[in-house]
This record gives structure tokens, sequence and C-alpha cells, in this order.
């Protein structure tokens, strides 16, 4: 078994790479068990929130993270939790848009002040804070009256151009739930988020909890990203819950004199790093993953490259000819390397999860495609998917 981590003030590349998929859950769970209620609710506990995505061509991004760390699990179940009556969870901006433990809502209460005064808040949602808030206060107000509302149950004219065509309804509800006046109750089939009165959505201890001071809030934020990341840079921890550079500065500060944080020298990072106190090495990481765009593993790019050497992007708004490995690709972790990504899309109606591309990195091993292979079936039987089409390969 793992001790606790010998602090020292240098780390090589390799054991900061083992800390961090330590740090996720990685090579803490049999993939073949059975995957109960539990044990899903200490992973997400774990990676502290599950980012949400609309994007559907291989299965919404909510659900992949845990299938990486857990295996195949029953995704009606994230659903049942997912939902604002279990209590369990609640969705906010976190990373973007995210499904978050409930203990979290009063650390980011002052992301709600800051939106109800027009501050953090997309451009187009601004005026409701100000000339428009009469709209606002009008469609609360029909909330309360009425119950639980998604936008396609509000008339009126849509956008022309610009916010994905979202209508006045749309920005109005968008600009109150980034204001915390109302809360999501759950998504509907078609993925519309429902809204309702906080009160009516959110267990009465959690609204009756004390709200912090921002200072404190976001501290408290800073801590949670790094334990969840192990190993991090200052850009690296206000990332994970998407904090300025200011608001992450002082925070930093107090976890280093708290003791939380100790600094570290990473060995080929240009920036300063922090290890959390409680991170532990981990073995090395033996085991496959396919990973979803949207994993906390690499949605910070640049850690991406930094900790595995993998240059990364999502090319989804890319034209498709000018894209370089394809539209929705997932990159393969084989025994804690990223050493190959694969473009995939589930065609339900054909039953079948179609490998539309594959990719090596240099020197990946040359089992590589076969434990690739091995991890796409997985994931198609998961999916519900008979078959496995692969279009092309390296």
């Amino acid at each position: 078994m793992p001790g606790r981590l010998t602090l020292t003030l240098e780390l090589s590349n390799a054991e900061a790479r083992r800390i961090a998929l330590a740090a996720q859950g990685f090579g803490r769970a049999d993939r073949r068990a059975d995957v109960g209620t539990a044990r899903m609710r200490r992973a997400i506990g774990r990676l502290g929130l599950l980012q949400i995505d609309s994007v559907n061509v291989l299965v919404r991004a909510h659900y992949m993270p845990l299938f990486s760390r857990l295996g195949p699990y029953d995704r009606g179940t994230l659903d049942t939790l997912a939902v604002a009556s279990s209590k369990c969870f609640f969705e906010y901006w976190g990373h973007e848009a995210s499904l978050l433990p409930i203990d979290l809502h009063p650390l980011l209460r002052w992301r709600m002040d800051r939106a109800r005064e027009g501050r953090g808040v997309w451009s187009r949602l601004e005026p409701f804070a100000s000339e428009r808030r009469a709209e606002a206060d009008a469609l609360l107000a029909r909330i309360g009256r009425e119950g639980p509302l998604a936008a396609s149950d509000v008339s009126g004219p849509k956008a022309s151009k610009g916010m994905w065509n979202w209508s006045d309804a749309k920005h109005t509800l968008e600009w109150l739930f980034w204001a915390g006046l109302v809360a999501s109750t759950h998504r509907r089939g078609s993925f519309e988020r429902v809204y309702d009165l906080p009160e009516r959505v959110l267990p009465p201890i959690v609204i009756a909890r004390p709200t912090p001071n921002p200072v404190d809030a976001r501290r408290e934020l800073v801590a949670r990203s790094a334990e969840a990341l192990g190993v991090a840079t200052a850009n690296d921890l206000r990332d994970y819950f998407r904090l300025s550079p200011a608001d992450a500065r002082l925070p930093i500060e107090q976890l280093v004199e708290a003791g939380i944080l100790v600094p570290v020298h990473v060995r080929g990072w240009q920036h300063q790093a922090y290890l959390h106190k409680d991170a532990r090495p981990g073995r090395r990481h033996v085991g496959a993953a396919l990973l979803s765009p949207f994993d906390p593993v690499v949605w910070h790019r640049p850690r991406t490259e930094r900790l595995f050497g993998f240059r990364y992007r999502l090319e989804i708004y890319t034209p498709a000819h000018k894209r370089e490995h394809g539209y929705y690709v997932l990159p393969f972790l084989m025994d804690g390397a990223l050493v190959a990504r694969a473009d995939l899309k589930a065609d339900r109606r054909a039953g079948a999860l179609i490998v539309l591309r594959t990719h090596l990195e240099p020197g990946a091993p040359a089992d590589t495609m076969e434990r690739m292979l091995d991890e796409l079936r997985s994931m198609a039987s998961w999916l519900g998917l008979p078959d496995v089409s692969i279009r092309s390969a390296p």
C-alpha cells in the first residue's frame, strides 16, 4: 500500500504525473467491479464536480469521467443523483456548467452576488442586472406563481444570430440562474434546463447555511482544487473552478501559510508548483481509460501538455478540412501516459460505436491499439451499442 508522500522541495515530472492521477482517482478501484451509488458519490466528491456539455455525438460529457475511473456503471443512477430532488448535487457554474456536490453551494454565492451586479457574466446577460431588470423580475415572479419553467415554456422572439440563437426568455433565465435567483431542477430529454425558485429546489439546510466571506469561500475552492489535482501551478488551481488570477492570489498565499499547500519545484515546469498536504504518490498507474475532452485530467490544455507531453485541442469548431485529429477526439490513457487518441461517434440507430480515426503518439507501446480496442468494446457495451466499427486506423 502506498504511504503518505514524503514532502520534498523537488519532484520529477513522472512523480508529479503519478500524484496527479492518484488524486484524480485513477487506480483506486477495480473497473470490473459493480458500481453502486456510494462509489459514484465518492468519485464525484473526489473530483469536486462533473463538467456538463451539450455535445452528444458520443455521450454527454458528465457521464464519461465516472466510466473512465470506475468502469461501466448505470447512467440512470447518475441521472437520479443529478436531479435536484436527490439533494446530493446541484447544477451551477463551476468549471463551466457543472454538476457540483451540494455542500459547495455556499462557496459559490459570491459568484451569484457578482452576477446580480452584472459582473462576471456574458455581455449579453449584463443588461438584466440593470436596464432590463424589470424583465427578469417579471419572469422570476411568473416562476414563483406557476412553478418550474424552461425557456421553451416561455414565448418570446428568437435572436437572429449569436449566443446559439437563444431567445430573450433564455437570456433572461440564464441571468437569473447565474445570479442564483433561480436554480435548476433537472434537464429534460432534450437537455434543456428547467428552472425554479431556489427555496423549492435546494435542501433547506443548504439554504440556511451562512454565506462565507468571499475570500474564505475562494480559499476553500482553491483547497478543493488542490486536493483534486494533487500537484498544480497557481494557474491550474484557479482554472479548476474558473477563478481569476486576482481572486486566487490571496487564497493561495493563505493556504501556503496554513500548510495546506506546500511549494515544490517540478523539474521541467516553468512556474511554481504547489503540492496538497494530503497528496499521495500512488503506484505507477497500470490500466487503460478513454478520457472525455471535458475530463479534469485534460480540460486545462497547458497542464495536459506539461504533465504528459500531449498537445490536445478540441476541434469541434474547426472546419472539417482543417481538423488534425477529428471532431470529437478522446485521449487514451494507458499505464500513466497519454499514448493515443480516437475520434468517436455513437451511431445509435445502427447500434455501433464508430471509430472514425485513431492516432498513436510517438513512442506508444506496441500493444496500444489492442488495449484501446478492449476499452472501446467496454465503452460500446456500456453505451448499449452491440458493435464497434473501425473506419480507419493508424
